[in-house]
This record gives C-alpha cells, structure tokens and sequence, in this order.
C-alpha cells in the first residue's frame, strides 16, 4: 500500500486539487509568504530557545546517579525539538525560495532612495513642484558647497 505525496502545506492533496488549486498554490501573495516566513522564525527562535533550556538543565554524565526516567523524559524533548527544527529550516528555506521566486524580475533600490530628506528643524521640504529630494543627493550637495566655502574662507 503506497501513501499518497504530500502538497507543500505538509497535509496529502485533496479532492480540489486539480489544476486550479495548483494555479492557485503557485500565486501566493509575496507579503502572505513574508508574514509566514516570519512566524517561522519566530518558531524556530523559541524551538532554539527551548532547545538551550533543555540543554541547561541536563547534568553531564560525571558519575553522578540521576534518574533515568527524568533523563530519558528529557533527551526524548531535546530530539523532538530537534526534528521540529529541521521540519521548520526547511519550511524557512521553502518559503525563501518561494519569495525570490515571485521578486525575481525586481530591480534592488538602493536604501538611500527609499529614505526621503528632513531637514534638521525636523519638517520636510515643502518642494511640492518638484520630484522629492533623497538624504543622498542633499549629503552630495552640501559637501559641494562646504568644499566651495572651504576654498573660499
């Protein structure tokens, strides 16, 4: 008797799961995947979280007696935690391949851009006519005119 394969939620392909479900599996939305993406981190945070715990409270074997039940009760948690590990660095690995997948026709933009201009006193320029000046060109034009008036005093 053979199992049936798996879909990539992990849970076996049900009666949908023609060709539409599978067109639809394929469209994730970039931003749903990120959010995933994150809860599994934050999974993976507490799986090694609890992995160090466990680590913490074992006693090395110095001869000391120890319980065996306690042991064995302990080192069963400790492999769990880290199968459920590797299940979710795959799953992290998935959902990353996934991402650059969906953004891979996407040019990079410098963060320099993305971050707009504020003047010291705290407001922005009110340049509303023209397009919006970037930190960049602002730093690029006041090291001009600072090497200006260097030259000049």
């Amino acid at each position: 008797m053979s199992t049936p394969p798996l879909a990539a939620s992990g849970m076996a392909p049900g009666p949908f799961a023609g060709p539409q479900a599978q067109q639809a599996a394929r469209e994730v939305n970039t931003a749903s995947l990120c959010r995933i993406g994150q809860e599994t981190v934050q999974d993976i945070v507490y799986r090694t979280m609890e992995i160090f715990q466990l680590l913490r409270n074992m006693q090395l074997p110095n001869g000391v007696t120890y319980h065996t039940g306690t042991y064995q009760d302990r080192l069963t948690k400790l492999q769990d935690n880290l199968r459920q590990l590797s299940v979710l660095f795959r799953k992290l690995r998935l959902v990353y391949d996934k991402c650059n997948e969906n953004c891979g026709g996407m040019d990079p933009i410098p963060v320099e851009q993305l971050i707009p201009y504020v003047e010291e006193d705290g407001s922005k320029n009110d340049d509303r006519a023209g397009p919006p000046r970037f930190a960049s060109e602002e730093r690029r034009e006041i090291a001009e005119v600072n090497k200006v008036l260097g030259e000049v005093f």
